[in-house]
């Protein structure tokens, strides 16, 4: 099954990850109401929507700021760079021992979208403040070298991080090794999405 291309087919459909794409019992039908309104949040503040690993991704200054995505008991948005975010509400978190930062937010009715909307649209300010400075994180230093695209594939997509960092360390070199060689960010954003369900069975980039 293959990802979506087009952004509406997100709010309609899903993200096209599963065997639930398209049905009614798809996830973005159940958070629908919320997704939206985290959509227009999103574009009323001046962000580019583009589409990336399935899901709605928000861009400022040719960086991403946020990405959108729903699950069977959630629906969140996820922080890009979120390391630099201050947090003062306290309302990032992180999921699975590998995550190095808090970035999500989760939310689990959708009208926590209206109650929150100040505090988000707050985040997304400053996330677009330090876009626009080019300030970055400081790097993290790592036994395996990760493209930034292959950690932000994984920051919007907690199965993909989880089974991951489930492989061993050759098979992470694997990924690292293909993913690098690629001189283009949209061919490393490509080969992601193709290697997705190969490293969710647990091979190498290489294992068919």
């Amino acid at each position: 099954m293959a990802m979506i291309s087009n952004v509406e087919d997100f709010f309609v459909k899903g993200c096209g990850r599963c065997e639930r794409f398209a049905t009614p019992d798809c996830s973005t039908q159940k958070w629908q109401t919320g997704l939206i309104e985290l959509r227009r949040i999103c574009l009323s503040m001046d962000l580019e929507e583009v589409v990336k690993w399935g899901q709605p991704c928000y861009t400022f200054a040719g960086r991403n700021i946020v990405i959108l995505g729903a699950f069977r008991e959630e629906f969140l948005i996820s922080f890009m760079n979120a390391a630099l975010l201050k947090d003062p509400e306290g309302l990032l978190q992180k999921r699975g021992a590998n995550v190095q930062h808090a970035h999500m937010i989760p939310l689990k009715a959708n009208d926590q979208v209206e109650k929150l909307t100040p505090v988000m649209r707050a985040y997304i300010e400053e996330a677009k403040g330090y876009a626009k400075a080019g300030v970055k994180p400081p790097k993290i230093e790592r036994d395996i070298e990760l493209p930034d695209e292959l950690i932000e594939a994984m920051d919007a997509d907690p199965e993909l991080a989880e089974a991951f960092h489930a492989l061993t360390p050759g098979r992470q070199r694997s990924y690292a090794f293909n993913l690098n060689s690629a001189k283009k960010s949209a061919t490393r954003v490509s080969r992601i999405a193709k290697f997705r369900n190969k490293i969710i069975a647990g091979k190498g980039a290489m294992e068919r």
